[in-house]
């Protein structure tokens, strides 16, 4: 088992295969995009395989695909086929925000890909145009249909903005109704490639459950998975559920477990941290499976306790200034 100075166990990692995307989130990018990393920056898929085998042979049993928007990297799908079949690895899973992705729900099914989690943060076309600055709404609701046809897991991710999509949040709770699905709704952070759109979160974790609660008073408390990253609810008589998730509030970090590896190779042990070693080079310079362990080992050793301690060690203080598809979401 992997385990941190803090006695938490790391099984889970959250892996960016690019850093680019096909929409403009308001929340994630600034609307012309950003300085987008040069391909010999990237990890190749080989660089990727060889970090993810040794991980899952040190403890890491879940690994979520991550982007950016994971299948704009064309060989996104041979990539899962590989990190499917890799030893120890219990569970495969992935983020996308669904544009590119119905027409291969089939074979993320038959890849063994039971669980999918899809970025939608409104169920209006016009305030989807406006939050994304792409025309691609109909696109993605057709990714949440296969998904569900296919019988996949979805979970939707709706980051809370405020002024721009909280008369949303009902309408997305309904979705539960009916679907088999999990709403969570997630606090926005600063990883917009500018810095905090606020100077306080007008929307935290518990305005937003006031909203829910305001029009479903009997909203219930369910139990919260392992190191879950969400406080998650049920609406009597509802098939699917609601989530919240403190992602600036940083109230979970008591039992992460998780790890991240970007696009270009930086281990970060916390969201809030800069990174603290860059595996591509240290693969590309040559170094044998026993140094990187080592060198793992030892970024465990000095993890910080919590997102607000990995953001007072950062260079520069403030709000981070990355965007949310350069670390991966």
């Amino acid at each position: 088992m992997l385990t941190d100075n803090h006695g938490r166990q790391i099984d889970y990692l959250r892996l960016s295969v690019t850093d680019r995307c096909n929409l403009r989130c308001f929340y994630c990018m600034p609307q012309e995009g950003l300085p987008w990393l040069h391909r010999d920056e990237l990890m190749s898929s080989a660089e990727m395989l060889r970090i993810c085998r040794l991980l899952t042979g040190m403890g890491i049993t879940k690994i979520r695909v991550t982007g950016g928007e994971p299948f704009v990297r064309r060989d996104m799908v041979s990539l899962l086929g590989d990190l499917a079949a890799l030893p120890n690895l219990q569970h495969l899973s992935l983020t996308t925000n669904g544009v590119l992705t119905a027409p291969l729900v089939p074979a993320l099914r038959d890849l063994g890909i039971r669980q999918v989690n899809l970025s939608l943060d409104t169920l209006d076309r016009q305030r989807f145009l406006r939050i994304t600055h792409r025309d691609e709404f109909d696109r993605v609701m057709k990714t949440f249909e296969a998904l569900l046809a296919h019988g996949l897991e979805v979970k939707i991710n709706a980051v809370v903005m405020d002024g721009r999509n909280t008369e949303d949040i009902l309408p997305l709770v309904s979705l539960t109704r009916e679907l088999p699905v999990s709403v969570r709704f997630i606090e926005e952070m600063p990883f917009n490639g500018q810095g905090s759109h606020y100077a306080d979160l007008p929307w935290n974790y518990l305005r937003i459950l006031d909203a829910i609660r305001e029009a479903h008073p009997g909203l219930e408390k369910i139990p919260d998975g392992p190191a879950s990253t969400s406080y998650n609810y049920r609406v009597p008589g509802h098939r699917g559920t609601v989530g919240v998730i403190a992602a600036y509030s940083r109230t979970f970090c008591g039992t992460c477990n998780r790890l991240r590896l970007t696009a270009s190779g930086l281990l970060k042990t916390c969201l809030y941290d800069e990174g603290v070693l860059n595996l591509r080079d240290m693969l590309r310079a040559g170094a044998s499976d026993e140094q990187i362990r080592i060198r793992l080992l030892e970024a465990l050793r000095h993890r910080a306790r919590d997102g607000w301690e990995a953001q007072r060690r950062r260079r520069e203080p403030g709000d981070p200034h990355e965007s949310m598809a350069q670390i991966g979401g």
